[in-house]
C-alpha cells in the first residue's frame, strides 16, 4: 500500500475500532462487564470509570456483580447505574451491587438488530466519507503535477480496494452481533 493512504486505513481502522466498542456496549440478554465500560462514578470529586473503583464479576450468565473497594461507593454507584442508557434497576445488600438481566423479549431483540443494523450503515458512511477525503487529496496532488494520471488512477483503485474491506468487515462485525443478538 503507498504510504500517502496510510493516514486513511488509521482513519477507517478507528472507524472500525468505534463500533466494536460500541457493539460491545449493547446488551444482548446475556450480562457482559462491557456494558459498564462508559459508566463513571464521582470518586472524591472526580468523574471515575466504574472498573477503576469497584471489581466487577459475572457469577452467573445473566448477573453482573459489583463489589466497590469502598462501601461508602454503593449509592454513588447506584446513581450512576440508574443514570446510565442501560436500563436495569442495581439491587445491592449493602457489600455488593448485582445487576439482573432479564430475558430479552423476540419484539426487543428485532429493535436491538435494527439499531445495531443502522450503527453499521453510519460507521459505512464514515468509511466513505474517509474514502471521498483520500481521492480529494490524491486529485490535488495530480493538479498539482505531483502524481501522474495513472498513479492517480492506481492510487484510487487502492483507496477503494481498502474501502472495500473495510466495508466488509463492517458487514462481518454487524452480522456476528446480530446473529448474537438473536440466539436464544
Amino acid at each position: 500500500m503507498d504510504a500517502r493512504l496510510n493516514p486513511y486505513k488509521v482513519k477507517m481502522t478507528k472507524s472500525l475500532d468505534t463500533l466494536k466498542e460500541e457493539y460491545a456496549t449493547i446488551r444482548a440478554g446475556r450480562a457482559n462487564p462491557r456494558l459498564l465500560d462508559k459508566i463513571k462514578v464521582d470518586y472524591y470529586g472526580q468523574p471515575s470509570p466504574l472498573q477503576n473503583v469497584a471489581n466487577i464479576s459475572v457469577p452467573e450468565a445473566r448477573i453482573i456483580q459489583i463489589q466497590p473497594w469502598e462501601s461508602k461507593l454503593i449509592k454513588d454507584i447506584e446513581k450512576a447505574i440508574i443514570a446510565s442508557d442501560l436500563g436495569i434497576t442495581p439491587t445491592n445488600d449493602g457489600k455488593v451491587i448485582r445487576l439482573i438481566f432479564p430475558e430479552l423479549t423476540e419484539e426487543r431483540r428485532k429493535e436491538l438488530v435494527k439499531d445495531v443494523k443502522k450503527r453499521a450503515e453510519n460507521a459505512k458512511i464514515a468509511i466513505r466519507n474517509i474514502r471521498r477525503e483520500a481521492n480529494d487529496m490524491l486529485k490535488k496532488l495530480n493538479k498539482a503535477s505531483e502524481i501522474s494520471d495513472d498513479e492517480l488512477k492506481g492510487l484510487e483503485d487502492e483507496t477503494q480496494k481498502l474501502t472495500d474491506k473495510f466495508v466488509a468487515e463492517i458487514d462481518k462485525v454487524m452480522e456476528e452481533k446480530s446473529k448474537e443478538i438473536l440466539t436464544v
